[in-house]
């Protein structure tokens, strides 16, 4: 049997990953719907599909949470406190409708609540959150605008000679298959974060022992939880995302879901926790900016940019703030 406190990390974890599903997945099918590629319900029952698939298939991502972002012989209630505090920050910027990133705010949490509960910083593991967290949350953006920016580049070269009636009916159809990549490349990604963080509670509470690995239960969890939220919630982001930052249409949506997909794929192989709205939103970026620069919403743009910014020093304020008060219940 679990201790309570292990009981309450799963369930917050779990509601974590709802949220998550509620708020981010929306940036996976967002431009499909705008350029009506999909309807909303035809984009949600996709990406919830092919969220859960995604889930289920690799856990590298999950051992970083586990094995390279803190050193601590932590409690429970401090996995506790940092799931807490990622909730706050998602609940905050949802409802200012303001794409953020879960994996950021969930990172961020978990070094402030150990650096809380430590009293110092010594026990974060810098080097793993500099190479793995700090370098993807800056290069993997700039990689969704540049190779979006080429790729569309090179798509309004290709497709000089047809007609816009032509490339509109190829690429809708198109991009029911880019959606589906973005969505399976987003939960490969973004469902292992919670997956590392029961992992390290089960871990610190000495119910696994042995080599790395994530119990199917929690895999299957995760992956359903993740599911449920894209099913439940996601249009207040659509708006945001699909016509907040640029205009679209079916060839800039494919180029934008594909580039994007590309690099969470990537990053998800070198093992990095990135922001999965990072990417797809400056991939969307890219692609207005290869049409002119003038294209791209620049102030929708900065506000977002901002939010990534202060994600991080923000979510560790508020885990360590979470932490200091929850450790007086436990």
């Amino acid at each position: 049997m679990f201790s309570i406190t292990v009981v309450f990390v799963v369930i917050f974890a779990l509601g974590f990953e709802f949220l998550n599903g509620f708020n981010d997945t929306a940036n996976a099918i967002a431009t499909s719907v705008y350029t009506r590629a999909l309807s909303v319900g035809h984009a949600i029952l996709l990406a919830s599909s092919m969220n859960f698939i995604g889930a289920l298939v690799s856990q590298g991502v999950a051992q970083t949470i586990v094995e390279e972002v803190v050193n601590a012989n932590l409690q429970e209630y401090v996995i506790l406190a940092a799931i807490i505090g990622a909730i706050i920050w998602d609940l905050v910027t949802w409802w200012l409708a303001i794409p953020s990133s879960s994996s950021h705010a969930l990172i961020g949490s978990l070094i402030g609540a150990t650096a809380a509960y430590t009293m110092s910083g010594r026990n974060i593991l810098w080097g793993g959150v500099l190479n793995k967290v700090i370098i993807p949350l800056f290069t993997s953006p700039l990689m969704g605008l540049a190779i979006g920016f080429l790729i569309m580049k090179l798509m309004t070269h290709l497709l000089a000679s047809w007609s816009p009636y032509r490339a509109n009916s190829i690429f809708s159809k198109l991009q029911v298959v880019s959606a589906a990549f973005v969505a399976f490349s987003h939960g490969m990604n973004d469902a292992q974060k919670t997956m590392g963080i029961i992992t390290l509670a089960l871990i610190t509470g000495g119910y696994q022992t042995g080599d790395f690995h994530i119990q199917i239960w929690v895999k299957i969890a995760c992956a359903t939880m993740i599911m449920a939220g894209t099913a439940v919630g996601g249009r207040r982001i659509m708006k945001t995302m699909g016509a907040g930052v640029t205009k679209l249409n079916p060839v800039n949506g494919f180029v934008a879901q594909t580039s994007s997909a590309a690099i969470i794929a990537l990053m998800t192989a070198f093992h990095a926790p990135i922001s999965t709205t990072h990417v797809i939103t400056t991939s969307v970026m890219g692609v207005g900016a290869a049409h002119r620069v003038s294209a791209v919403k620049w102030g929708a743009a900065k506000d977002i940019i901002l939010t990534w910014v202060i994600t991080l020093p923000a979510t560790a304020i508020i885990g360590g703030l979470v932490c200091a008060v929850v450790g007086m219940f436990f």
